[in-house]
């Protein structure tokens, strides 16, 4: 059987590992001069060290069935902060340990309302990723399980001012409001593999999770083509041959819409994207200066005061304004893994990037350093490198990236649940088999190959062949 993946991004290398272990010819197509999507690490411009372009830290990496059964922490390696994430607050920052007591003990009042809130996540934390899309197989715990998400999705609202600013921060991982639900579905997620497992990094950068996935697809027989991109179906794909789709709902239009039946074509094209990222990468002389020293060993920090703040700044940049004071979020790789930069260097390299109108084309540098600086005083002074990359960046970089959305598609209700058309198979399409395989279906954005995962079970199902298995020999 000929199998063709369009994109090299997590989600198609895992269905083409899935395919090529299964038996298959597989070629995997890419536009971009490498592979691997959002899964890129790359040299500083006239400076001697790496940063991670889009993804930097992977908790759902670690949760995915996909990367679990693929055996990924044996083949890479994770490190793991004991701060997870924090909230930076002008008085004093809200702290997500990976010790959940900790954590409910440093949040004085707030903590035992953070504590009824992610103990029964973490106790069903299995079922939780099942239903949110990391597994989507049914278990008779489905059913508490969703008891136990709709309770942490409604208790968010009930949490004191330091804890639901805790939530807030894990919440605008989905670039939507705090009150919006399908957002406080993400951060309860979120939170709650803070506490369970942890939000590594990979040491050497998120380049080697797509290394030891091509690897495993080379070894396997299957093949990587860079600097090819497809446009139009027909030059991969002819009835009989098995495809999968990497790319989102409009490039999908763009390459196959003349095969596709009007009205399904209509709803690819309707896909909406939401706020985009500006983003800034700095190499420093010294750790950030946190006000709050905690900080300066939190993996992640998000940057944005109280809920209301976080809520404020997404909401402007959805109306397409952009924000005064952003929500930021900012991750301090070096503080962990030194391979990223020389064996000589005190330097400490720091990914940051803030939510801005998709489209926009606004370098959000300044802004960026100004709110670092306001909650670690003399940040700015340490800045010895600074690279920007604004929305039309990400969106020139990578088609899903429709406006600079590095998610990848608008998360509200509607979305939520038509991603990207109104199916209980959305990996399927109109055309036989062709399959679509990224963070446009279920279970969306991050990294975490499920999307692949999914639409290779579902063409192995069809060819009736078992899923193969994916361990390390």
């Amino acid at each position: 059987m000929r199998v063709s993946v369009v994109g090299s991004g997590p989600n198609g290398l895992a269905a083409a590992v899935m395919m090529a272990r299964a038996g298959h010819r597989v070629v995997v197509y890419e536009a971009d001069a490498s592979a691997g999507g959002g899964l890129k690490t790359d040299r500083f411009d006239g400076f001697d060290g790496i940063f991670d372009v889009c993804s930097a830290v992977h908790p759902m990496a670690l949760a995915s069935t996909f990367f679990q059964s693929f055996e990924l922490s044996r083949r890479i390696e994770f490190l793991m902060p004991e701060i997870s994430y924090a909230q930076a607050i002008s008085s004093r920052s809200a702290v997500a340990y990976r010790d959940l007591e900790r954590t409910m003990d440093e949040l004085g009042r707030s903590g035992a309302g953070w504590g009824r809130v992610m103990k029964p996540l973490i106790a069903n934390i299995d079922g939780v990723r099942r239903l949110s899309g990391l597994d989507l197989r049914l278990r008779p715990s489905t059913v508490v399980s969703a008891a136990v998400m709709a309770a942490a999705v409604g208790g968010f609202s009930a949490l004191r001012q330091d804890a639901r600013a805790l939530a807030a921060g894990a919440t605008a991982h989905a670039a939507s409001p705090f009150r919006s639900l399908p957002a406080r579905f993400v951060g309860a997620v979120l939170a709650a593999e803070a506490h369970a497992t942890g939000w590594p990094i990979p040491r050497g950068g998120s380049r080697v999770i797509a290394d030891a996935l091509i690897a495993d697809l080379l070894a396997h027989g299957g093949e990587v083509r860079t600097e090819h991109r497809v446009s139009d179906l027909r030059e991969i794909w002819r009835p009989g041959d098995v495809t999968f789709l990497n790319v989102g709902p409009r490039e999908i239009s763009r390459m196959a819409g003349p095969l596709l039946p009007a009205r399904y074509d209509r709803r690819l094209k309707r896909y909406r994207y939401g706020n985009a990222a500006s983003k800034v990468d700095f190499v420093l002389s010294a750790p950030v200066p946190w006000r709050d020293s905690r900080l300066k060993d939190a993996g992640t920090v998000h940057i944005g005061e109280l809920e209301r703040d976080v809520s404020r700044a997404e909401d402007q940049a959805r109306r397409g304004r952009v924000p005064d004071k952003p929500y930021v979020l900012l991750s301090q790789p070096t503080r962990l893994d030194r391979t990223r930069l020389p064996a000589s260097s005190s330097d400490e390299v720091i990914w940051a990037y803030a939510h801005v109108p998709n489209g926009s084309t606004v370098d959000a540098s300044e802004l960026i350093t100004s709110r670092i600086e306001h909650f670690a005083p003399g940040f700015r002074d340490l800045v010895i490198h600074r690279e920007a990359r604004p929305a039309p960046f990400f969106a020139a970089m990578n088609p899903n990236f429709g406006g600079g959305d590095v998610l990848g598609g608008r998360i509200d209700v509607s979305q939520f649940l038509t991603r990207p058309t109104m199916t209980d198979l959305p990996w399927t399409t109109p055309l036989p088999g062709v399959y679509l395989a990224s963070a446009a279906t279920p279970p969306g954005a991050g990294v975490h190959g499920m999307g692949g995962w999914h639409a290779a079970r579902l063409a192995l199902h069809r060819l009736h062949q078992n899923v193969p298995s994916l361990g390390m020999a």
